[in-house]
């Protein structure tokens, strides 16, 4: 008799062994959601191709609607739960707030995973390289305007904090 093995998963700098009852087929936003409490990541399409999901596993945007649980076992996932530090926000999340860039909030779990995404990849984003970024991040609202500058002054403020661009 094959006794199922319990996954564990690394969500937001904690280990959580999950139930041996958890499906390892299970998409990784139902357990994130269902299981950890972590309400940042949305359903939205449910087909990887909204954005509302969006986590970082390994510092790498990815869809958790679509990725099985078992395919992320022992690797770093972050939520926008997880971003903030201390009680403060995160500088991607402080930039989205800055600049007001919501309108009913649903895409803002991906647009702001994405965002940090890219910015740790590249510091130094030019508009074109943050639109190419968030193409596939659905937004109804039409609060893109404010999107792209959220980014924008994101990378300005990471930046700062790593003591690289003295301009505010």
């Amino acid at each position: 008799m094959n006794t199922p093995r319990p996954l564990c998963l690394r969500v937001n700098r904690t280990t959580y062994q999950l139930d041996a009852e958890v499906d390892p087929d299970t998409p990784l936003l139902y357990v994130l959601r269902n299981d950890l409490a972590c309400n940042g990541p949305k359903y939205g399409c449910g087909l990887g191709q909204c954005g509302a999901c969006t986590v970082l596993v390994d510092g790498v945007a990815a869809r958790s609607c679509v990725i099985p649980v078992k395919a992320v076992a022992q690797r770093a996932i972050t939520t926008l739960d997880g971003l903030a530090t201390g009680g403060q926000p995160d500088p991607v999340q402080q930039a989205f707030i800055d600049e007001q860039a919501a309108q009913c909030g649903y895409c803002l779990n991906g647009m702001i995973m994405t965002a940090k995404a890219l910015l740790a990849e590249n510091p130094d984003p030019s508009e074109a390289q943050i639109r190419e970024a968030l193409r596939f991040n659905l937004c109804r609202c039409g609060t893109h305007v404010e999107i792209l500058r959220a980014v924008q002054r994101a990378a300005v403020l990471l930046r700062q904090a790593a003591g690289q661009d003295g301009a505010a």
